[in-house]
């Protein structure tokens, strides 16, 4: 009896062990370079957008979206530092940490920052919408962003989310996956059920509500009769492009996380599991552009930022002065129907 179960211990921690191993080092040595390209590109660009909403904008001071608009900026730059990290284990072969304390920390920093980062991104779409299509109702975003409050209970509504992934070995994809042990399973489905709502929801939900408010306001200004047309069409194609980089960074490793669970429960042969699990870790990192391409879409689609950041950063690159008034920078809230084309 004795040495069936230290067979099973054994087996389980066989399993885990592999699980962890990276089987095709090369392409995660790849995977590893793409991390590294994305934290030298995306660190020194969020780094510098943070400094000026903080010194130049002074965004706790506005009753725009500029506060929402630093918090998403803030949450994509604690992201980018778990990023070294990763690419670190990736290069050595090792899909996590082997360090369970290192381990454990790299989960809660990714799904915390990534979480608030979503977060974030969805507010500002619904106070974007409330704005465009429904400009004079008052509402209850529209009243709570006035108040920097909000933004904080923001991240300490996401962090009772970061639990349940931090449980498990979910970083080796390990949900809902047999190891051996029979007597803990239904505690086991559980947690990795839990793990999965979270998840998925952190995606779908703000999915469907950024579909929906970016269907809603490309309608209501294709019907704009009134205005600059090169600034409606502009407008368009922000509010378009934000919804395209979305779908681009979170919805492919959502479907390759459908996939590699039914593979799981389906007990596919372990080849496919381990392909689908490898294509899983692929685009994983593919979903850390998005700290990459928030600052570009959300932040230098007013061109009052981008005269703001280039005389800042730039000086010696000629171009008109264009004041950067807080109630109208990137904000979405003044009245008339030109600023909150140039705010989209």
């Amino acid at each position: 009896m004795q040495m069936h179960v230290t067979a099973k211990m054994a087996n389980s921690t066989f399993q885990l062990i592999e699980d962890c191993e990276a089987t095709h080092k090369g392409l995660y040595k790849f995977y590893a370079a793409v991390m590294i390209v994305i934290f030298i590109l995306a660190l020194p660009l969020n780094a510098s957008v943070l400094h000026l909403f903080i010194f130049k904008l002074k965004f706790w001071k506005t009753n725009t979206n500029n506060v929402f608009l630093f918090n998403l900026v803030l949450a994509d730059i604690l992201l980018l530092f778990c990023l070294p990290i990763k690419a670190y284990n990736f290069i050595h072969g090792e899909r996590r940490s082997t360090d369970d304390t290192v381990c454990k920390a790299m989960l809660f920093m990714l799904f915390l920052n990534r979480g608030a980062s979503i977060a974030f991104l969805t507010v500002t779409s619904i106070d974007r919408y409330f704005n465009v299509v429904h400009p004079g109702r008052k509402n209850l975003l529209r009243a709570l962003k006035k108040s920097p409050q909000i933004s904080i209970l923001i991240w300490l509504l996401l962090l009772p989310l970061t639990i349940p992934t931090m449980l498990k070995n979910f970083d080796c994809c390990n949900s809902h996956k047999s190891d051996g042990a029979k007597d803990d399973t239904l505690i086991k489905d559980l947690v990795d059920s839990m793990r999965e709502v979270v998840f998925f929801t952190q995606i779908l939900i703000p999915f469907v509500i950024l579909v929906y408010c970016t269907v809603h306001i490309v309608n209501r200004l294709r019907k704009k009769t009134i205005g600059d047309r090169t600034k409606l069409k502009r407008a368009v194609f922000l509010v378009t492009s934000v919804m395209v980089v979305f779908s681009f960074c979170f919805l492919p490793c959502t479907i390759a996380r459908m996939v590699l669970l039914i593979a799981r429960v389906e007990e596919w042969e372990e080849s496919y599991q381990d392909k689908a699990a490898v294509a899983f870790d692929g685009l994983m990192v593919l979903s850390y552009m998005d700290c990459l391409l928030d600052p570009l879409v959300y932040c230098f689609c007013s061109t009052k930022f981008k005269a703001l950041y280039r005389s800042s950063y730039f000086p010696f690159l000629k171009s008109e002065a264009v004041p950067l008034d807080s109630s109208t920078g990137t904000g979405t809230g003044a009245a008339t129907h030109t600023t909150r084309t140039n705010a989209i």
